[in-house]
């Protein structure tokens, strides 16, 4: 008798052990911090920012209040200036779509998560790889012209969904030689 008492003592100390578990793992679950999907939602929403702004530039309409006052650009031609400014990109944009019409030509688009450089972490940046196709116009004197160049363009946001940062890396001086070649053998000529 006195060995049934202790089998059973045995399974009752073991089902409280077992349910201590449960409950203990169940409060430790339960106790987690909710996932921080901030920098996701960032990114979802820059995104559309981005898509407007690549699309504002093919149609030469740029909404400019997308960029934020201190925004810089990393001017990353050779020879060029360290960095841009809003109202030197203005001037740029204006200059280059008197010469030149662009079309996005990767269909679709991927857009990319940037990370923050010093933690390694996703921050709401977005970066894409694309081939854009640049016509230079016809004039009276010669055809129209066009290249497709590879580019890789990377957008930092502020805390207002703004641009404050922008790069973009890609072959321009071959495409723009490639454009002007035919001026260029022209004008030797004469």
């Amino acid at each position: 008798m006195a060995y049934l008492i202790r089998v059973n003592q045995l399974k009752i100390n073991l089902m409280k052990l077992i349910y201590s578990i449960l409950c203990l793992s169940l409060l430790v679950m339960g106790c987690q911090p909710a996932p921080d999907n901030s920098a996701s939602e960032a990114f979802e929403r820059n995104s559309q920012t981005v898509l407007d702004n690549l699309e504002n530039f093919q149609n030469e309409s740029m909404d400019y209040s997308e960029y934020a006052a201190d925004f810089v650009m990393r001017d990353t031609g050779f020879g060029a200036k360290d960095s841009l400014s809003l109202d030197d990109v203005m001037e740029h944009d204006k200059a280059l779509w008197g010469n030149y019409d662009f079309k996005l030509v990767t269909d679709p688009l991927s857009l990319l998560p940037g990370v923050d450089v010093d933690t390694k972490l996703a921050d709401g940046s977005v970066r894409y790889y694309a081939n854009w196709e640049v016509t230079l116009a016809a004039t009276d004197s010669t055809d129209a012209k066009s290249g497709v160049i590879g580019l890789y363009e990377s957008f930092d946001f502020n805390a207002d969904g703004k641009i404050i940062f922008q790069q973009v890396y890609g072959d321009f001086t071959g495409l723009f030689t490639y454009l002007h070649t035919v001026e260029m053998e022209e004008t030797e000529e004469e």
